[in-house]
């Protein structure tokens, strides 16, 4: 079976097709600058060369388009008809309370996605501008939603509710939903089936840390807790986004600098976190440069982004009861070996013995990196959302 998986973002769309036989990756790529000048679609070479083919593309159907000619062609393709191809599976942001698993899209679904728009304006548009556009350009092919959201709809009242008027959750939905599901998931999952050790039974805390980030508390193979909350701006801090705010605040900065609702959306999310607090970059990398060249707002910003980690982990492993995995995953959690090891050296306490020398030789691998005798196991796993959303896909395809 062959399953073409797409991630449609605002101006963007990143595609991977599976041989779900072989679990290879017969073809990977993405669309940028959709609907802007100089928008482009670029992809590896099976001799390993990276391809670029420029061209106006004005909207997702357009792009998809551009996949699926770069999917057929003579020079670059490896399916010889679109009939190959068995299904589509597409992430999803936003799923509300309608969607607590991966669905077959029929009309009725597209209609409560759309429901679902007002609770993430910024993305899922463009996730159901992909549907509309696979609808059209392969006909009836089936396609399969797969939600970000989908995996913490297991959380408890307890941990998803606000203090706020119950009224406004009736009305609104106003509630944590939290994201990064499908891979908190896929990560949960493999590092018990490499461990070799029942997933059900396991109290995991899985830190997904990249330029956005969460952290999921899952107990019994099923999520408890998350640090992002009805939007994706709330927990940790990110490269932009500012994460844990005193709400007072934002009342206070909207009258303090008279802008109203979408300027402050926009300072939270696209000017805060390491970016606001440094001055410098949203990339971690440039902050560790600006560091070493003794920027003490660079610095700041480290220390609270690494600060801000440290005490989700501290609450989270009280909310399980104990801890058993620690997993990284996520560009930087995969890849910042500094940041893993004075995450976990400050961890020793709850029994954390780090193996130091194993840490620095890991960037983007699956490994333990604590000692034999550690209470706690570390790990590291690479995330695969788009391997998920493929095998989510395949699972209900087939019924």
């Amino acid at each position: 079976m062959k399953i073409l998986v797409l991630n449609c973002g605002s101006s963007s769309i990143k595609y991977k097709l599976f041989d779900m036989e072989s679990k290879e990756v017969l073809a990977q790529g993405g669309v940028e600058k959709i609907g802007l000048k100089g928008s482009f679609l670029k992809f590896p070479a099976a001799n390993g060369d990276k391809v670029v083919l420029e061209g106006e593309i004005l909207e997702h159907q357009a792009g998809i388009e551009y996949i699926l000619g770069v999917l057929l062609s003579e020079k670059y393709g490896c399916i010889k008809s679109l009939n190959e191809i068995d299904a589509v599976g597409h992430r999803v942001v936003h799923g509300g309370e309608e969607f607590n698993s991966s669905v077959f899209i029929t009309d009725e679904v597209i209609k409560k996605m759309e429901e679902c728009i007002e609770l993430a304006p910024l993305h899922n548009p463009p996730n159901l501008a992909g549907i509309y556009a696979v609808k059209e350009l392969m006909g009836d092919i089936p396609q399969v939603g797969v939600f970000d959201t989908a995996f913490h709809q297991t959380m408890p009242p307890k941990a998803y509710m606000y203090g706020l008027p119950y009224s406004l959750y009736q009305k609104y939905a106003i509630r944590r939903y939290g994201f990064h599901g499908t891979s908190h998931r896929y990560v949960s999952r493999k590092a018990c089936e490499s461990l070799g050790i029942p997933y059900g039974e396991q109290r995991i805390i899985s830190a997904h840390i990249g330029n956005g980030g969460s952290l999921a508390a899952i107990k019994g193979g099923i999520s408890v807790d998350t640090s992002m909350g009805m939007t994706p701006v709330e927990g940790l801090l990110m490269g932009t986004r500012s994460g844990d705010v005193d709400a007072g605040i934002i009342s206070f900065i909207m009258e303090k600098e008279n802008i109203g609702t979408q300027a402050i959306s926009t300072l939270v999310n696209k000017h805060s976190g390491l970016l606001g607090v440094s001055g410098v970059s949203s990339d971690m990398r440039e902050i560790r440069a600006a560091i070493a060249e003794g920027n003490e707002k660079a610095k700041l910003a480290y220390d609270m982004f690494l600060y801000r980690i440290k005490k989700y982990i501290g609450a989270y492993t009280a909310a399980l009861g104990g801890l058993d995995i620690l997993l990284f995953t996520g560009g930087i959690g995969e890849n910042a070996v500094y940041l893993r090891e004075e995450i976990c050296l400050d961890l020793e306490f709850l029994g954390i013995k780090l193996d130091t020398e194993k840490n620095l030789k890991i960037y983007g691998e699956e490994a333990v990196i604590t000692t034999p005798d550690s209470k706690i196991k570390v790990m590291v796993v690479p995330t695969d959302e788009e391997f998920m959303i493929a095998s989510d896909t395949m699972d209900i395809v087939n019924g």
